[in-house]
């Protein structure tokens, strides 16, 4: 891509510039550290050149956007022609109040629903379950029966937007509820739009909300995806999902390389149910997270896309240029939000919008000032959107395609993420994959211990976080108004279940849960008979019992 004398002469220059300007200004004003490294351990040099992209292959490694191998965007016109969805993580009380939580934000400017559920939900239990007592609707909307999701859908055209479901191990009895509701609605299923997480196997390392082991845990999550690739042409099945794998501690190289492996054991899985790969590869979806380093993230963007292009190609055979698109959503991050100074938090959370932005991202959710302390109130959720929402029409990124593109530092950054993501990759697949990897610890301990070193950075004051171990104030001088679930919500929740056990067809529903039973057991695809369960009524807590009773539970593994 450069002259080859040009570079000698730069680097000539350059050795020069070392040498001679650099140890007067440093003799001077001596720099910070001794060395300076990102969260992924890479060191950062003091300059970039030419010389460290000299062997970059302008249409190989770059290309155009909308072109393989997509580093530049998937779109050839990117956010000249459409910006990223903008979607509002939501979900609290009961599903009354979500609902107009959801309204809400439909009526600010959101473009795109995205579902959160409370703890018992995820974990497959209904809201009467003593497990779930003092969690319903805690941190999260409740959803026990169909009816939950009538109500959270009422009013809300399912033909008209898109929804994002943040489930995993009960990712296929949501989607159905949500199918069910779309019938009810008179919507097709082939204009049914929207995500189901649907990511089991970084629960096992990540976010440990695991109810089935490994092997039913996937054989469910390829079931959904099975499923969709017959019936839900507008779907995602599954949303590959690094951000968990961030929050748990992991760095951005971690995520980019362990997100991309589970995304081939996906693709392994659902090729052995006998699908081709361009049957169901343009629809799978990935997520991640954007934290403060900002150019960092943006490389790991980069870098995600053109590695998930090149597996797709050449490692699976795909020929269609879509199987090659990873469209991702991104959040910001949650972990990097401080309870001290909460208003600082806004600050933090435009940084990561704008690098998840430059980093070409298809869909992005904000978080809140407030959601170290609380559930995001009505203001902080909207100064949350707001800031999507000035990156799109007032900051100027958007009206030009990857305008970091050529950067020396930003491009040698994402050749250096991409090359590592591959020696991890190459790693785990000589562990046997995905399952063998998580049954050995090997992910559980990489994300461990880089949460440790980061914590111990914090803890010695070699990792600034403002507001928290520097540059402290007096936390009255900052009111913040909290969100708090009011008890009552278990109450009416409780009740409400209560009433549709005693008013459905419980014949109906016993015979459906034996069918579902009895397919379970054959290792048939599940989705049919669970539509046909939760349209009977059978609760989200039953169908989960059902499938406990065939697969078993999850017992942690315990690494040192």
């Amino acid at each position: 891509m450069f002259d080859k004398e040009k570079v000698g002469e730069i680097k000539k220059q350059r050795e020069r510039w070392e040498n001679t300007t650099l140890p007067k200004w440093i003799s001077r004003h001596p720099e910070r550290k001794s060395e300076f490294r990102n969260h992924s351990g890479i060191l950062i040099k003091r300059v970039y050149t030419p010389e460290d992209i000299e062997n970059m292959d302008y249409i190989k490694d770059l290309g155009f956007p909308g072109e393989y191998p997509f580093t530049r965007g998937l779109h050839a016109t990117m956010y000249r022609g459409r910006l990223w969805t903008m979607r509002m993580f939501a979900g609290y009380g009961t599903a009354e109040d979500t609902n107009k939580r959801f309204k809400y934000l439909l009526s600010e400017g959101e473009t795109g629903l995205s579902t959160a559920f409370d703890y018992p939900t995820i974990m497959g239990y209904d809201s009467d379950h003593p497990m779930a007592k003092g969690e319903v609707g805690v941190c999260g909307v409740a959803v026990s029966s169909l009816k939950d999701m009538e109500i959270l859908f009422d009013g809300i055209p399912l033909d008209k937007v898109t929804t994002s479901m943040t489930i995993n191990g009960p990712a296929s009895i949501l989607l159905a509820m949500y199918v069910a509701v779309g019938d009810k609605q008179g919507v097709s299923r082939e204009k049914l739009g929207g995500t189901t997480q649907n990511d089991n196997l970084k629960e096992f390392f990540a976010q440990k909300l695991c109810i089935f082991p490994p092997l039913p845990s996937l054989k469910l999550s390829t079931d959904v995806i099975e499923y969709c690739a017959r019936h839900l042409p507008k779907w995602n099945p599954i949303s590959i999902s690094g951000y968990h794998i961030r929050e748990a501690g992991a760095t951005a190289l971690q995520e980019l390389a362990f997100t991309i492996y589970d995304g081939i054991a996906y693709v392994e899985s659902t090729l052995e149910r006998g699908l081709k790969v361009d049957d169901f590869a343009p629809r799978l979806s990935f997520f991640f997270a954007s934290h403060n380093d900002f150019f960092e993230e943006i490389a790991k963007f980069r870098a995600a896309r053109r590695l998930w292009a090149k597996i797709m190609k050449e490692r699976f055979q795909a020929k269609n240029p879509r199987s090659m698109w990873m469209r991702m959503h991104v959040q910001t991050s949650g972990c990097t939000l401080t309870a001290h100074q909460p208003l600082n938090n806004i600050v933090r959370t435009t940084i990561q919008a704008l690098a998840a932005v430059l980093g070409g991202t298809q869909s992005l959710h904000t978080n809140s000032f407030d959601e170290a302390l609380c559930l995001p109130t009505e203001e902080a959720v909207r100064v949350a959107l707001r800031t999507q929402q000035i990156i799109a029409y007032e900051s100027g990124v958007t009206n030009t395609v990857d305008p970091l593109a050529g950067a020396y530092y930003i491009e040698d950054l994402t050749n250096e993420m991409e090359e590592k993501a591959w020696e991890y990759i190459q790693k785990i697949d000589d562990m046997g994959g995905a399952i063998a990897a998580i049954e050995k610890g090997f992910f559980q301990k990489e994300i461990a211990d880089s949460a440790y070193r980061y914590q111990r950075e914090i803890d010695e004051t070699k990792r600034i976080l403002v507001g928290v171990n520097e540059y402290t104030i007096k936390e009255k001088e900052y009111p913040v108004k909290l969100l708090r679930v009011d008890p009552k919500v278990e109450e009416e929740q409780i009740a409400r279940l209560q009433k549709v056990k005693q008013e459905r067809d419980n014949k109906k529903v016993k015979e459906t849960l034996e069918k579902l039973h009895y397919a379970a057991e054959k290792n048939e695809n599940l989705m049919p008979t669970i539509i046909e369960a939760v349209k009977a009524y059978a609760t989200l807590g039953e169908i989960t019992e059902v499938l406990r009773k065939v697969y078993g539970e999850y017992k942690e593994l315990i690494v040192i």
